[in-house]
């Protein structure tokens, strides 16, 4: 039987001081991903606003619920959250939102590794059952730890997405910094996703600072099937999870 399976990434690039511009832009990318049919759709970290807190029942949360639920669509927003806006010790966490065809909010991830949040670290790992696929969710600075993906690849993923934004501390910038950190990042997401045979996708913003890296790619265990660098746009990859059971099967895992 075939299970194949179309993912979508939106490299955008953010308005610090617009919200609904955001949005907006949000809504466009998952119109563009259902026109491309995609099953899901990742966004970049913190899409939303990059230094507001909102909530799982913020407006512009359920608006972009709603435009999944028009164009029957999975999506991967996350943000920096309170849990709950009724809580009077309000814990803040940054948060990877699975969003499913009918706009319900299917899960969570909160992020465990922090690297210069002001937000609480997550605990927990978890792998979400869809309709496609089993996948799992982890945030930027949490793709360095192989431990995270171990765990998710026994729990039965065989997908992982991590929405990032992600950044390289230098003195000194030049074109030759950028090409290393690109390197960096597209060795890392090749090494978990053959470690673990199953795939992973990354998902950065558009560059709005000289050390911030604009790109975002689909990795199978072997190579890279699609990726995007210092532009704004969105790739898509069909990807074959028939071809996970088999590779599992010749690697022993």
């Amino acid at each position: 039987m075939s299970r194949k399976v179309r993912i979508a990434l939106a490299q955008i690039k953010y308005f610090d001081i617009s919200k609904r511009n955001n949005v907006e832009k949000i809504k466009k990318y998952i119109r563009l991903a259902k026109k491309a049919k995609a099953d899901i759709i990742c966004f970049p970290e913190s899409c939303v606003h990059k230094t507001d807190i909102l909530h799982f029942d913020h407006k512009l949360i359920k608006e972009i619920r709603e435009e999944c639920k028009k164009n029957s669509i999975w999506c991967i927003l996350t943000e920096d959250l309170r849990m709950n806006k009724f809580l009077i010790r309000k814990k803040e966490y940054n948060v990877a939102m699975l969003i499913d065809r009918n706009g319900d909010i299917k899960g969570h991830y909160k992020k465990i590794h922090l690297y210069g949040d002001t937000t609480s670290p997550g605990k927990k790992v978890y792998v979400f059952k869809t309709d496609f696929a089993k996948i799992g969710i982890v945030i930027c600075w949490d793709i360095a730890f192989p431990e995270l993906f171990k765990e998710m690849k026994k729990k039965g993923a065989e997908i992982v997405f991590c929405p990032a934004q992600w950044w390289y501390e230098t003195k000194e910038h030049s074109s030759q910094h950028m090409k290393r950190e690109i390197k960096l990042l597209e060795s890392l997401i090749m090494a978990r996703a053959f470690e673990n045979i199953f795939f992973v996708a990354i998902c950065n913003p558009v560059q709005d600072s000289k050390y911030q890296v604009s790109y975002s790619a689909i990795a199978s265990p072997h190579r890279i099937l699609n990726k995007i660098v210092g532009k704004e746009g969105m790739i898509t990859a069909e990807i074959d999870l028939n071809k996970i059971n088999k590779l599992t099967k010749i690697y022993r895992f």
